[in-house]
């Protein structure tokens, strides 16, 4: 490798430092002490860097706190994209979630240390969970890409792509909301699963009976992970219809 390149290489390793390191501390600040109670020059400050640092890497410290939220969404989409050619879009993008969830090389939201905090936080905030929204925008409008794709579609003209997108997202959205409320750190997974299954037939035809769960612990409770059920062996209806809708289109 010639020294030109290295140079660059070790630029790029150290602005990413930076950035994780800002991340960092917006995310610990806001948590102990509140999205209201911490300035860009607090975060700064404690990433030893400057207000000028700041402001090339994130537009604010609500963007700043969220950064490690954003890979969700790439992973996600990396696993959409690693699904079989040959699966229904929806279905494609249910087990995507599912493949996330379990993804033992990345832990996901409900098995990292203080993340449910800070979607609790999200919720009680406006500005941060606008900040999150953009988030999901821009991951959602990959996933309309890479749907578009395994459907030989153009996204511009067929709005299929867009449906299944707005579909899968707003499940795990439904499901995300419902974990975040329910105060058991462990249940994301299952809340999921429920979350797609309710996406079937029985909920335009008629009452839909949710699964029961067990009686919400205490808000500050954590514990052990819920295993994910039915991610490659069990077919649910929602698979079902999915299957049979891919069949008919």
């Amino acid at each position: 490798m010639s020294p030109e390149r290295k140079i660059p290489e070790r630029r790029g390793r150290k602005a990413r430092r930076t950035r994780d390191t800002l991340a960092q501390a917006a995310f610990e600040l806001v948590l102990d002490r509140g999205l209201r109670n911490v300035t860009v020059e607090e975060i700064a400050e404690a990433a030893d860097v400057d207000r000028r640092t700041f402001s090339r890497y994130f537009a604010s410290k609500e963007a700043a706190a969220l950064d490690s939220l954003r890979g969700d969404g790439d992973r996600i989409n990396a696993a959409l994209r690693a699904r079989p050619a040959d699966e229904p879009p929806l279905l494609a993008y249910r087990r995507a979630v599912l493949d996330w969830l379990g993804d033992p090389a990345a832990e996901p939201w409900h098995l990292r240390p203080r993340i449910f905090d800070l979607l609790v936080v999200a919720e009680e905030e406006p500005t941060l969970y606008a900040a999150f929204h953009h988030i999901r925008v821009d991951a959602q409008e990959d996933s309309v890409a890479i749907v578009a794709a395994r459907l030989g579609a153009d996204p511009r003209r067929d709005i299929r792509p867009a449906v299944t997108v707005a579909a899968g997202a707003g499940a795990l959205l439904a499901a995300q909301a419902a974990w975040v409320r329910g105060g058991r750190p462990d249940s994301l997974p299952d809340l999921v699963t429920e979350a797609f299954d309710a996406l079937t037939a029985d909920l335009l035809e008629g009452p839909y009976a949710a699964p029961e769960r067990p009686a919400t612990a205490d808000a500050g409770t954590t514990t052990g992970a819920t295993p994910i059920a039915g991610t490659t062996s069990t077919t649910s209806t929602t698979e079902a219809v999915a299957e049979g809708t891919e069949a008919t289109s």
